[in-house]
């Protein structure tokens, strides 16, 4: 674990986009442009805490072991770790989507076993057990949707957000598996350790999203 100074891992691409506003407005600038830069760790103008861009998929992992001590990342990625090794504190209402099984507009689906192609194996395992369903998967870390389309799965397990992309490839979304937007986590030793700054970042965040989230109910109701 880093002793000396707060690591706070976060997500590459859309979530980045949205994080860094919320992270400038709790006080945490970096000290250059991070979606330019080739570097992989940033100061900011908190002397004490710095920033990791990570892939997602790490973000869990790195905090776990406390090569972070604290992080960013989409509440799929959690399910998928499927790790206690660290807490889930924020919801920072972000980059939302949903995880959703798919499958072909105009195909019907044989209702015994059948083949699903999804990068996200644990969660859906755990999905079609619960659904009493036998299944093949097939893992997949990209272009989803071709799966069906070219005869090697039956069904996708997938991350929808507009579901354009299923429409546009012949898919449309079936069963809802999870809500997902984006969590922080933090690595349980650094909590203990790092107790003072780590509760003052989240205070921070956890008042700027309920603030988003009461400004967007008052909009709702004009």
């Amino acid at each position: 674990m880093n002793s000396s100074k707060l690591i706070i891992a976060l997500t590459k691409g859309r979530i980045l986009e949205e994080t860094l506003p919320l992270f400038k407005e709790a006080g945490i600038v970096p000290k250059e442009n991070i979606k330019k830069s080739r570097k992989l760790l940033f100061e900011t103008n908190i002397v004490d805490v710095q920033l990791m861009l990570i892939r997602g998929s790490d973000v869990p992992t790195y905090v776990e072991f406390g090569a972070a001590d604290m992080g960013v990342v989409g509440k799929d990625l959690i399910l998928e770790y499927g790790c206690t090794g660290f807490y889930e504190p924020l919801d920072l209402e972000i980059a939302k989507c949903r995880l959703m099984t798919a499958v072909p507009i105009n195909r019907e689906i044989k209702p015994d076993r059948i083949t699903v192609a999804t990068k996200f194996i644990s969660i859906a395992k755990g999905y079609f057990a619960e659904q009493r369903r036998q299944v093949d998967l097939i893992k997949l870390n990209g272009a989803l949707e071709l799966a069906p389309t070219l005869g090697l799965a039956d069904a996708i397990v997938d991350i929808v957000d507009t579901g354009k992309t299923l429409e546009a490839n012949g898919l449309k979304p079936q069963n809802l598996i999870a809500e997902v937007s984006s969590r922080v986590i933090v690595n349980k030793a650094s909590l203990k350790i790092k107790h003072e700054i780590i509760n003052d970042i989240l205070g921070k965040l956890s008042a700027i999203v309920k603030s988003g989230r009461q400004s967007f109910e008052r909009k709702q109701h004009d």
